[in-house]
């Protein structure tokens, strides 16, 4: 029975300290905070590994999160992910790029993909310094949109197979719409259109590789309003969702540990 209960009991006290300090920083900051944080996950009696990614379950979850917000109530949105669908990251996006008060996408480690198009519909984007974003080229299973494209320009139409030619088709319809989206959920946040046009055109085109690491520097560079002031407590709140490896690869003598005084207080 003790090994039934203890578990639980661990995930329960683990979820209330997450709640406290998501309190603290509402608390801070009179925002309304909601996290979408994905880390790769055990699952247990088999002991395999889960990828977890942007979903519509997510997307469902996050709307219900902003609807519920006051509309004159500031949001700020953790995220820490891969990416994933993108019609669930869509929705997230147009859902905060609507909501009327200020928007803080934060970002402590990476937001990736789907998790940069949802960045990009913040009003101000908070990152560590080294923390990146991504492109938001358009991917048909394990291909970019952009390379399918590419194909017509190296070989003649007859010589390209019936099943590639579908896909270069709907490969042309992705990247446009998602060129589309970028531009309208930034000129929706106020950017002018030269910007959002810019934007859209760098990070949908397929310019770089999917994994390609978007920089502060680089997002800055593009017009975007970005800060590297990023509260402490999120931090402490990312060190409540540990990586389930067993045996850490990463390991260190740590420094006295330095909470938050917003922490502390609750």
């Amino acid at each position: 029975l003790f090994m039934i209960i203890m578990p639980i009991l661990q995930a329960q006290m683990l979820q209330w300290s997450r709640e406290k300090i998501m309190k603290a920083i509402e608390d801070k900051y009179g925002s309304k905070v909601i996290t979408l944080i994905h880390r790769q996950e055990t699952r247990s009696f088999f002991g395999f590994f889960m990828m977890r990614m942007i979903t519509i379950e997510d997307s469902e979850a996050v709307l219900r999160a902003i609807r519920m917000t006051p509309k004159d109530k500031p949001i700020d949105f953790i995220i820490h992910t891969p990416g994933g669908i993108a019609l669930a990251a869509t929705q997230i996006a147009r859902a905060l790029s609507d909501h009327p008060a200020k928007v803080r996408v934060i970002v402590p480690h990476y937001a990736m993909s789907g998790g940069t198009l949802i960045a990009l519909a913040a009003d101000e984007i908070v990152m560590d310094p080294h923390a990146v974003l991504g492109p938001v080229d358009p991917q048909l299973g394990m291909e970019p949109a952009a390379s399918l494209v590419a194909i017509e320009k190296i070989k003649e139409p007859k010589d390209i197979d019936d099943q590639t030619l579908v896909k270069i088709d709907i490969s042309k319809k992705a990247l446009k719409q998602m060129y589309e989206t970028v531009k309208s959920i930034l000129i929706k946040k106020g950017h002018p259109v030269e910007t959002a046009e810019k934007v859209a055109e760098e990070l949908s085109q397929g310019k770089y590789t999917h994994d390609f690491p978007i920089t502060v520097e680089h997002l800055k560079e593009l017009g975007l309003k970005v800060s590297t002031d990023m509260p402490e407590e999120v931090y402490a709140l990312m060190d409540l969702y540990p990586q389930p490896t067993g045996i850490p690869a990463v390991q260190y003598l740590p420094e006295p540990i330095r909470r938050p005084e917003a922490v502390k207080k609750q």
